[in-house]
């Protein structure tokens, strides 16, 4: 019998660090293959996925609508091995209309182009919570110099698929410095212990979400400790808006999961919801 659950589904914020987490799952693959899991027996299995993902921007909301998706290998210099991995996902072009309409209604001017591909901010983790590639995908491109608030308007105008058995995911990293990773010429271990900056930024979101402190998010850049220090660039945080936008009440957010690598690279998820507290429990504590 499929789950009775009625609240609508919560939306995502997942960190996905460094393409290594592909090989290198450790903690955060760990939580990836519980999640999916305790989705399905929360709710039921997704009927689609909206990912909004740091590696894919544009200046105006891009809906890549094409009906099949492979892996894209957005990097280099990593292990050879992650150039053999495949995640063959199905499209969603329905829904990218659906989801055209309702951020057009929101007053926003999306394009909907007739292809397909994940970066490896979406597909990473999805190998893990989906490894059957069973479940549509549509990314959903944002623009990385939008204002929070505008991306925050951008998830709201997606709310109504939450109610539909849509799941909206943004894809990250908590924190996002790679000069501190690969700076040197040669990564630090990756189990090194987390540098005090790190610790710090990490600790203020999650008070500031957990106490529906959206305003302060909003102006994290501002009011976060070592902002900039975290995020010389904001795009691998600014999925966080859209995620928490699209909830059915944003200010309710859980934490999932807490974990890092390279002592610096945060691998944080956040829950978004009146379900986030209902996902929370469903998962292994972490």
């Amino acid at each position: 019998m499929p789950p009775m659950n009625t609240m609508p589904l919560p939306t995502l914020y997942l960190s996905h660090g460094s393409p290594m987490t592909a090989l290198e799952p450790r903690e955060a693959g760990a939580f990836f293959r519980q999640l999916g899991p305790a989705i399905d027996a929360t709710w039921s299995r997704p009927k689609a996925i909206v990912a909004l993902s740091a590696h894919t921007l544009a200046r105006v909301p891009v809906l890549l609508a094409g009906a099949r998706h492979e892996a894209v290998y957005d990097f280099g210099g990593f292990d050879p091995k992650l150039y053999t991995l495949r995640y063959d996902a199905p499209g969603a072009p329905e829904l990218a209309r659906r989801v055209a309409a309702l951020l057009t209604e929101a007053g926003f001017a999306p394009q909907v182009v007739d292809q397909g591909g994940l970066d490896h901010g979406i597909w990473t983790p999805l190998r893990y919570v989906y490894p059957d590639a069973d479940v549509p995908v549509l990314p959903l491109a944002f623009d990385p110099y939008a204002p929070p608030a505008q991306l925050q308007a951008l998830g709201r105008a997606l709310e109504p698929l939450t109610h539909d058995g849509v799941l909206v995911v943004g894809s990250g990293s908590l924190t996002h410095n790679l000069r501190m990773v690969f700076g040197g010429g040669t990564r630090p271990p990756i189990d090194s212990a987390e540098i005090p900056e790190a610790a710090a930024f990490r600790a203020w979101v999650h008070e500031r979400a957990e106490h529906g402190d959206t305003a302060a998010l909003l102006d994290y850049r501002r009011q976060a400790p070592h902002a900039a220090l975290m995020h010389p660039t904001d795009e691998h945080w600014l999925p966080w808006y859209p995620a928490e936008g699209a909830a059915d009440d944003g200010a309710q957010a859980r934490r999932l999961h807490a974990s890092l690598t390279f002592g610096c690279l945060a691998m944080d998820a956040y829950a978004f919801g009146s379900g986030a507290a209902a996902l929370q429990a469903a998962l292994p504590a972490s």
